[in-house]
């Protein structure tokens, strides 16, 4: 069974319980707070930027095994076996060099992931860390987040907290898209 599925069965027991063992929820949009933050937006600008540049660095590196390889492949009916052997070896060690810089640029846990982590997380932080005050404040007992892969098919405004989630943190006049 899927984490998914596990959850939902959990949900649904916990829910239908006894009244005396009710649980108190609420649902939030991350998509929708995270939306509405001037610092989450600075993060994805700057995370836009990195992105950006790397990317073109990979590029040219591509660019230039392009040009090595349709050079030599104008020169090679006048090259030795020797040259031929040595300008091959350079293109493919410049190849590795463009995939090893992708992937450190933007594999699992390259450049890419730890800028993340320095610009986004603490963003994440404040809202987890509002959530989880509101949350106590109001007695609730579990929050889903509405824009995650846990699917809510429905549910009504009132229980939707986001608007005080980014109350919380400062924001007075969000905006739905």
């Amino acid at each position: 069974m899927s984490k998914k599925i596990i959850l939902l069965l959990i949900v649904a027991i916990g829910l239908s319980t006894s009244p005396a063992m009710a649980q108190r929820y609420s649902v939030i949009d991350s998509e929708y707070i995270l939306d509405n933050l001037n610092d989450y937006k600075r993060a994805q600008s700057k995370l836009d930027e990195f992105s950006k540049k790397w990317q073109k660095e990979i590029d040219a590196k591509i660019q230039e095994v392009e040009r090595l390889y349709k050079s030599y492949q104008a020169e090679a009916v006048m090259l030795s076996d020797e040259m031929k052997k040595r300008r091959e070896d350079d293109i493919i060690r410049k190849e590795k060099e463009a995939k090893t810089l992708q992937k450190q640029r933007f594999g699992f846990e390259g450049d890419l992931f730890s800028k993340r982590q320095e610009l986004v997380k603490p963003v994440q932080d404040k809202v987890y860390n509002s959530v989880q005050k509101i949350a106590k404040r109001k007695g609730y007992d579990i929050i889903f987040d509405k824009s995650s892969d846990l699917s809510i098919f429905y549910s009504i405004p009132k229980i939707d907290i986001s608007d005080a989630i980014l109350l919380d943190l400062g924001v007075t006049n969000p905006k739905r898209k």
